[in-house]
């Protein structure tokens, strides 16, 4: 049976603005019969890098807490660090960049957390019972969170081929070591010529798998459980992410990582897909290119599955925009996402999803 997208265009008037439209979309989506009083409510969102703009505006995100906030539910935005060296490495950073981006308290009217703590290692180990893993580790507070509301901004990826509900969720929620499991089969590499021989990694490595020979760090490969944090300390990026070069397979475990974040939550969560500033590539970069397609509108769903499909669905069927990155498949009806990254079979994930029982990629499209 086919699940309910429903979906809002950006048209307004003086007799409706897009708030007052976003209302009607959640109205439509049963928004108001998911959170309940003195529920703490996780708003999953994308910060944004340093340097990005196309994150999602947070006037949005103020609209959601305040309707949060009328159900009596207690929301906070979060998001987990990121495992690459950047403006969100690290949870004093990444409050940093959230704030400077626009998403203050005095804006949003919520708190905001990093899920997995200052270094990105205060998670929970969730157990899940699937083929690539048995128990996945996630972001503490997004574990312990009664419900959830999925807000991504929908675009391109240059691994998943697009990023959406799924990788908000899968990669998003996902501690440093999760991320690393993702992204790897094995530990953290050094590179010697870069190491200063500053320790940093040997005195935050919290398995005591690092030493310093001869001023260079070394890694008992033993004793390393992946944690990723040597990776975030490290002032001249020596240490680096082995990448595993099977993005199917990488597709298939930011999946089994969604399952786990959905656990004890399936009748708790709203997901939302902003299906604007279509870019090619992911807001992690510190730079924002122009869009592949016009602004399309906003989904909400129960599933999150089904509101990828269709996100991806109505982008391909735009036509590209006459200025944006893309070469091939610039038609109406062609596949922008395998224009930008012609190698990714991005519908791995919707169906490895579906398989799992974590939505449809059968839906019914409801505008508002």
């Amino acid at each position: 049976m086919p699940s309910q997208v429903f979906a809002m265009n950006l048209r307004a008037s003086p007799s409706e603005n897009l708030f007052a439209k976003f209302d009607r979309l959640l109205d439509a989506a049963g928004f108001d019969q998911v959170f309940h009083p003195r529920h703490l409510v996780a708003i999953k969102i994308h910060f944004g890098e340093k340097g990005n703009t196309a994150y999602i505006a947070p006037t949005f995100l103020r609209h959601i807490v305040d309707r949060v906030r009328r159900l009596g539910g207690k929301p906070f935005l979060t998001d987990a660090n990121t495992l690459y060296v950047g403006t969100r490495t690290n949870s004093v950073d990444h409050l940093t960049t959230a704030i400077e981006n626009g998403f203050a308290y005095a804006v949003v009217g919520a708190p905001l957390t990093i899920a997995d703590g200052l270094r990105g290692n205060s998670d929970v180990a969730v157990q899940v019972d699937l083929p690539l893993y048995k128990e996945v580790y996630l972001g503490a507070d997004l574990v312990h969170a009664d419900s959830l509301i999925s807000a991504a901004h929908f675009k391109a990826h240059e691994l998943a081929g697009f990023g959406g509900t799924i990788k908000n969720l899968g990669m998003g929620c996902a501690s440093r070591r999760g991320k690393l499991t993702q992204h790897c089969e094995v530990s953290p590499k050094f590179n010697a010529k870069k190491c200063g021989g500053c320790g940093e990694c040997v005195s935050h490595c919290p398995a005591e798998a690092i030493t310093l020979v001869k001023a260079k760090a070394k890694k008992d490969a033993a004793r390393c459980i992946g944690c990723g944090e040597c990776i975030a300390v490290c002032p001249e990026q020596a240490v680096s992410i082995p990448w595993d070069p099977d993005v199917g397979r990488f597709q298939k475990k930011m999946v089994e990582y969604t399952v786990g974040v959905m656990k004890n939550k399936q009748k708790q969560s709203v997901f939302l897909n902003f299906v604007t500033r279509v870019t090619p590539q992911c807001d992690c970069y510190g730079f924002s290119d122009v869009s592949l397609v016009n602004d399309i509108g906003i989904l909400a769903s129960r599933d999150p599955v089904a509101i990828d499909q269709a996100a991806v669905d109505l982008v391909n069927a735009q036509p590209a925009l006459a200025e944006c990155c893309l070469q091939t498949n610039r038609g109406s009806g062609e596949d922008k996402f395998r224009g930008v990254y012609p190698h990714i079979d991005w519908t791995v994930q919707l169906a490895y999803a579906e398989e799992l029982g974590l939505g449809t990629r059968a839906y019914e499209l409801m505008q508002v």
